[in-house]
């Protein structure tokens, strides 16, 4: 069975076919200059683009060569500050520890001090005497109390101030970290290439990340910091300089107390041996003059005995010669005789008996006195001991002050202390 035919479509006239072809031509001719002309911009584009680009690359960079120096120069800087911090804090704790051992030096005298006026308490009588000594012991005691209360102020003010010197350091420390970070990122970002295998697309990269700061406020942070630092270091380099100061005033007027006190100490020592020595001399007299006194007093009892048995006899005379008979009963030369040899006898006996009787109240008087100038002697010996006692004690600070007298390292007043300087971490 045969195919059927297809039914012709619309036919055209030949104007109409003229006109499409005309058409045809007109549009083919429009797209192509259109297409010129979207070539010609795109090829402008392209080499404004490429231009553009480019130009924005090298600024990029440029402008991220100039943040990392001057991120790196602020760092120099950070780190020269902290160098500085580092040394002063060196610097100044030395001088709190001389401060704190100059403290605990002291503990000897202050010791002595109290050691040598209980010593003096121990003494007796009228010996115990608020003498000059006393006067220079205790002055020296209030001394050492002030100088103690004064050096202890000065390490409290001292460690309050290394804190201080240590916050400044950990922010600094803290500081030089986030600009070794940051250097650490510019230089990386400094380093990538669109060739670079790290670069990506990130989502909103544009965005303004929270706690950011502008450059304004970057440099018055670092510059905040650096301030801070100095000052603090100023304040710490007066504060070594009055501490160092003190410390030799102090020094000083321990020194001249100590030695006002050691004159006094001798001089009063020089009188209480001269006071024995009188005392002793007196005893030796008073036992010479007892000595003879008691011969004396013999002497007067040997010669009362004898007048007594002078009057003994003249009274025996008289009474045998009553016995005389008669006219024998004469009152003679013999009879006047024996009554004057009787009351001058008596007389004799009377003087010898109040002249023994005050020689014997003399004598009592000299033991007496004599037991008090020995016991005065024995409080006097008693407080020349005590004395040397408190000399030979105080022959400590003599060698304690010699030991001081070692090498010691002097801290500078300015921050060249030269010693290692102190690793502080960032927290």
């Amino acid at each position: 069975m045969s195919a059927l035919p297809v039914k012709p479509g619309l036919r055209h006239s030949v104007s109409e076919w003229n006109s499409n072809n005309h058409q045809l031509s007109a549009t083919a001719q429009h797209e192509r200059y259109v297409s010129n002309v979207i070539r010609q911009e795109g090829r402008s584009l392209r080499n404004e683009t490429n231009c553009k680009t480019t130009w924005d690359d090298s600024d990029t960079s440029r402008r991220l060569s100039d943040r990392v120096w001057d991120v790196a120069r602020w760092k120099e800087a950070l780190e020269t500050c902290a160098q500085k911090l580092d040394e002063e804090m060196e610097a100044l704790t030395l001088s709190k520890e001389q401060t704190e051992q100059a403290l605990a030096v002291t503990a000897v005298p202050m010791e002595v001090g109290n050691e040598c006026l209980t010593l003096r308490d121990g003494r007796r009588g009228y010996e115990l005497a608020i003498d000059p000594v006393d006067e220079q012991l205790k002055k020296e005691v209030a001394l050492i109390e002030r100088v103690q209360q004064v050096l202890q102020q000065h390490i409290e003010k001292a460690f309050e101030k290394v804190c201080v010197l240590q916050e400044a350091r950990h922010q600094l420390t803290t500081d030089i970290q986030n600009k070794m970070d940051a250097l650490d990122i510019d230089m990386s970002s400094l380093s990538l290439t669109v060739k670079s295998p790290q670069i990506s697309l990130k989502t909103n990269p544009t965005r303004i990340p929270q706690c950011s700061s502008t450059p304004q406020e970057w440099v018055q942070f670092s510059q905040y910091n650096v301030a801070r630092a100095q000052e603090a270091m100023q304040v710490s380099q007066h504060m070594r300089e009055d501490m160092s100061l003190t410390r030799a005033q102090l020094q000083n007027e321990l020194d001249t107390q100590r030695r006002a006190t050691e004159f006094a100490l001798r001089k009063r020592n020089h009188h209480e041996e001269q006071a024995r020595n009188e005392l002793e001399w007196q005893i030796r007299n008073t036992e010479d003059e007892m000595a003879e006194m008691e011969s004396d007093i013999h002497g007067l009892d040997a010669d009362l005995q004898v007048k007594t048995a002078s009057l003994k006899l003249a009274h025996t005379r008289l009474e045998n010669r009553t016995n005389r008979p008669g006219m024998d009963l004469c009152r003679d030369e013999v009879q006047h005789g024996l009554v004057s040899e009787v009351h001058q006898l008596e007389a004799t006996i009377m003087a010898l008996k109040q002249k023994l009787s005050e020689a014997q109240h003399s004598l009592q008087k000299m033991k007496l006195h004599h037991s008090r100038m020995l016991q005065d002697l024995a409080r006097k010996q008693e407080a020349l001991s005590l004395e040397l006692r408190s000399m030979n004690t105080r022959t400590r600070l003599t060698s304690a002050s010699c030991t001081d007298k070692t090498p010691v390292l002097l801290v500078p007043l300015a921050n060249s202390s030269g010693r290692s300087n102190l690793q502080l971490l960032a927290q």
